[in-house]
């Protein structure tokens, strides 16, 4: 040894010195890193979810062995899904829901044998299906909720490259760029930039750069794009040249641009044929087969009731009409859709007030009471209080349409069977359109002042790409940001912009903020009146820039004003392309479908009308049909009494059209601009006004119509 002192030696020596040194910031990093954590660990295990708790409780009553390969894929999705459970649990889930819904099928079907002394096979066949539909369901919902979380992040694919090249254009440090896009993008695309950067910081991963690839593997199937553009980001911290370095920036936002827009376009090709053949197979087909359930059901009234129906058409059909158009939106890639931004707008409580459900239901209460006065009627209520169970045309004043009952019911032992009347079911037609009406009213009330703001918004948005430019020209040439808002807003008088650049002015002269609080402060911003992530990220970024000087902000509002461009002539050439299929399913579901059904409605009417004045014919004796032939065998096979009542039916295929237009409205809306729940609830109340307008419109003209024709050609035989 020379005598020189070891490291170990200096440490000691000055531990406590340096210890004290930096004692105040070491305990201030601790703090704010565990908040910080605590918030991200709040932000990445939320309170569990319904299917979460299901899956832990009754996925755990038994535990199924599953094979390796099957582990693994539903390992991935719940990894993707970010949901905390284990592969079998999901699994086991399915195989109890089945098992019980088989279980409570039969013990419902003996029970209901030993009280009818006949097993009801429908019964237990439908609650078969019910539970194979629920295990399949249950069982590929990892995967759904997989694809739920991969559309919702596509969608921010975009503005997250933007973030971060615009970031690295001044300042190349991608660590700092991914923090800065994890704070400034919606959920779920920033929740796992900040699990990218906490990764590092836990000490899973030594490098950004490492943690980043892991991430980006479960893109690997699903977004190349977004894989590459990453690449390219990485690979522009090791250009010497600053000129190269930023041309390979501006690579990576073009790449991403491109690859969204080649995945829209095939998108585009292949969504219309797996549309026209749900269209096809879900509405047409059903439709046009109603029109012979009047006279199956009188042929085999036996085994074919109202309710069969009722479970094919209002439960069946519409879930088999949902499931198939959701596994087609799934493949839909990224859209941009709704924005958290609108839970700012001083009209949001509006929309999520309850009150306008109530209101819209005492709209609609004398909708449903006509449509149920023939129940009351039927039942022991109308002679209770002095009323007969039905009335003639004649004894209401309308013997224009013959001495045939109002209500149509037939006495059967004393129990009153229909009702089978015109009048019954004109009444009916009344309460498909309270149900209509009340939806209508309802989301109309809650989004008509969302909606204006919205439709500013996007007149805002066309116009924000020349006023970007505007703002960066000024910027440029010396002009702080908190000047150049009021000279861009005077530049642009009567425009959309104007308004928005005042208010930001405003915020910032008169009201003492930033232009960072003046834009996004929440009760006060700008941008709570102009929800937009298009005009919030370019905002953002103006105020980022900024901090790193006038000339860095002015490049990077410019650069934002190409990238404005881009998108815009991405989004216009997109809607070209869906116009067509989203021209032609909003036309079949509220005019084709409608149309057809209320000629149905027309043709039951008619057919009960037949059946009707034949059945009276036939009681008048052989006199009254001679020389229609052998008309008296061919009535024995029709039993009017089995046939399911025109009234139900109408009501039956009402609701139908009703789910129907839900739920291609949600399609249409998906397919045209992503998730939006507010565009979704107001398209949904002009489609059932429209709609349900023109069915009613349809079925009470045809009724009338093919009434009279019946009454005119077999007037004779009455």
């Amino acid at each position: 040894m020379d005598g020189r002192p070891n490291i170990d030696d200096i440490l000691k020596k000055h531990a406590a010195r340096i210890e004290q040194s930096i004692k105040t910031t070491q305990d201030i990093e601790k703090v704010n890193y565990s908040q910080s954590y605590s918030t991200f660990k709040e932000e990445l295990a939320p309170e569990l979810t319904r299917y979460e708790k299901w899956c832990r409780s009754l996925g755990g009553i038994i535990k199924l062995k599953i094979s390796q390969k099957e582990q693994a894929k539903v390992q991935r999705y719940l990894e993707i899904a970010h949901v905390d459970l284990e592969p079998w649990q999901p699994i086991n889930l399915a195989m109890v829901s089945f098992f019980g819904v088989f279980l409570a099928g039969l013990l419902l079907s003996v029970a209901i044998m030993l009280f009818t002394q006949e097993f009801p096979i429908f019964f237990f066949v439908l609650l078969m299906f019910a539970g194979l539909f629920l295990f399949y369901f249950i069982n590929g919902y990892p995967q759904r909720l997989a694809n739920r979380w991969r559309l919702k992040a596509s969608s921010q694919m975009v503005p997250a490259i933007l973030y971060i090249v615009v970031y690295m254009r001044h300042t190349p440090n991608l660590e700092r760029a991914i923090s800065f896009a994890s704070q400034h993008l919606q959920y779920p695309l920033a929740l796992d930039f900040k699990k990218v950067f906490y990764d590092v910081e836990l000490g899973k991963f030594s490098t950004i750069k490492e943690s980043l690839d892991n991430y980006l593997e479960i893109w690997r199937d699903y977004s190349t794009e977004f894989i590459e553009s990453f690449h390219l980001i990485e690979s522009s911290l090791f250009e010497p040249d600053d000129g190269k370095r930023v041309v390979t920036l501006e690579k990576a936002l073009q790449v991403v641009l491109d690859g969204v827009y080649d995945k829209m376009l095939k998108f585009t090709h292949e969504v219309r044929s797996p549309l026209t053949n749900v269209y096809m197979l879900g509405v047409v087909l059903p439709t046009l087969g109603l029109a012979l359930l009047p006279l199956a059901s009188a042929m085999v009234g036996d085994f074919l009731k109202w309710y069969h129906v009722m479970i094919l058409f209002n439960l069946i059909i519409p879930f088999f009409v949902f499931y198939l158009t959701d596994k087609v939106l799934s493949l839909r890639p990224g859209g941009y859709g709704e924005t958290e931004l609108i839970e700012r707008n001083p009209l949001y409580p509006v929309y999520k007030d309850k009150k306008h459900y109530l209101n819209a239901f005492l709209i609609c209460i004398p909708f449903f009471v006509i449509g149920l006065l023939p129940l009351f009627f039927q039942s022991p209520l109308a002679p209770a209080i002095g009323l007969k169970n039905d009335y003639t045309f004649d004894e209401l004043g309308l013997s224009f349409f013959g001495s045939e009952s109002f209500f149509g019911f037939i006495d059967i032992g004393g129990n009153l069977a229909g009702p089978f009347g015109i009048g019954a079911l004109i009444f009916g037609i009344f309460f498909t359109v309270g149900v209509a009406l009340f939806f209508a009213i309802a989301f109309k009330n809650k989004t008509k002042g969302l909606i204006k703001e919205r439709e500013k918004t996007k007149q805002l948005e066309v116009e924000f790409n020349n006023s970007l430019f505007q703002l960066g020209n000024r910027i440029g040439n010396g002009v702080p940001p908190e000047l150049a808002f009021s000279k861009v807003a005077e530049a642009t008088k009567g425009l959309k912009t104007e308004d928005f650049f005042r208010r930001v002015n405003y915020n910032v002269m008169q009201m003492g903020m930033s232009v960072e609080t003046a834009i996004f402060d929440e009760k006060r911003g700008a941008i709570a009146y102009y929800p937009s992530e298009l005009i919030a990220t370019s905002m953002r970024i103006l105020v980022e820039s900024a901090k790193k000087g006038l000339n860095i902000a002015a490049l990077s509002l410019i650069s934002i004003s190409e990238y404005v461009k881009n998108i815009n002539k991405i989004t216009d050439r997109l809607r070209d392309m869906l116009a067509e299929i989203i021209s032609d399913m909003k036309s079949n579901m509220t005019f084709l479908a409608p149309l057809l059904s209320g000629v149905v409605i027309g043709l039951a009417a008619m057919i009960t009308g037949i059946l009707s004045k034949l059945n009276i014919a036939q009681a008048g004796g052989a006199e009254a049909i001679a020389g229609v032939g052998n008309l008296n065998a061919i009535l024995n096979i029709f039993d009017m009494t089995k046939m399911i009542p025109p009234y139900l039916l109408q009501i039956i295929i009402g609701i139908y059209i009703i789910e129907i237009i839900f739920i291609l409205t949600s399609a249409l809306v998906i397919i045209d601009s992503g998730e939006d729940k507010l565009e979704r609830t107001n398209k949904t109340g002009l489609n059932l006004k429209a709609g349900i307008g023109l069915y009613a419109v349809t079925a009470t003209l045809s009724v009338l119509a093919l009434f009279f024709l019946t009454s005119i050609v077999l007037g004779n035989l009455s």
